[in-house]
């Protein structure tokens, strides 16, 4: 059974909130496991329920897809929430790369399919994967056509890249350390591991952010917090809460306070 408890606060040196009367769960790389966010995401609600009422919102920071199993269940559930104006989905590398693909990118397609959990995701779009060489570009572009429906593609792509409220930049991958958060480019903001991992800088508000796995835990910086927690390797799968001055996080597995 999930356990959860409340993170102490943050001991940032430089301080970052969130606006008065609102609060806001991140939620890192889902990558395919629908049951882990199903219980992830009554944790959240159970959470919410025995704080003080605010306006509460969820952003989800990509990656909803590949190496897992239930990679269409969790696109189509994101779909239906994505309804509600407090839920936010940016979009992520894998979803990204799946895109290319679908427009015909022959470069992307071998690697997408052997080696970024692409034929997980097209079998769970109920595509026969075994029929599929991994080494025909045309043959698993053509699988994807076939698979994913066009409204999935379409709504994939009308997914923001970055979010950002109060002091707080929510954002796939990073940033590029010494380039201001308006002139950042995508592909940075879907791919970056390093410098930004390792940047000490400052930057104009907290990044929070997945796609690279650090450990079980968040990773909480002075400029930054990583959220991956490998999901579909580990079990667990993370939100990051935000009120005010304070950090917390629940997680599909028993997590340890911020500190």
């Amino acid at each position: 059974m999930s356990r959860y408890k409340h993170a102490s606060e943050s001991k940032q040196t430089v301080r970052r909130a969130i606006p008065a009367g609102r609060r806001v769960y991140a939620i890192g790389d889902i990558h395919g496991q629908a049951s882990l966010l199903a219980r992830l995401l009554r944790l959240v609600e159970r959470d919410t329920d025995e704080r003080p009422v605010a306006e509460t919102e969820i952003v989800f920071l990509g990656d909803l897809i590949d190496r897992g199993a239930q990679s269409a269940q969790v696109v189509f559930l994101l779909m239906q929430l994505a309804g509600d104006p407090r839920v936010t989905v940016l979009l992520g590398n894998h979803e990204a790369t799946m895109i290319d693909v679908y427009d015909g990118d022959r470069e992307s397609a071998c690697d997408w399919f052997a080696h970024y959990g692409g034929a997980a995701t097209l079998a769970s779009f109920g595509s026969d994967i075994a029929a599929i060489d991994p080494s025909d570009a045309a043959g698993i572009i053509a699988a994807v056509r076939q698979s994913v429906p066009r409204q999935v593609i379409d709504w994939l792509r009308e997914r923001p890249i970055f979010y950002r409220v109060g002091d707080y930049y929510f954002v796939h991958a990073g940033i590029r350390p010494g380039v201001p958060l308006a002139r950042q480019q995508r592909a940075d903001l879907l791919w970056i591991r390093e410098p930004f991992l390792g940047s000490t800088r400052e930057y104009e508000a907290l990044v929070v952010h997945g796609h690279s796995i650090e450990g079980p835990e968040p990773t909480i910086r002075e400029n930054r917090i990583g959220i991956d927690t490998g999901a579909y390797s580990t079990g667990r799968l993370t939100a990051l809460g935000l009120e005010g001055e304070a950090i917390w996080h629940l997680q599909t597995d028993a997590p340890s306070e911020i500190s």
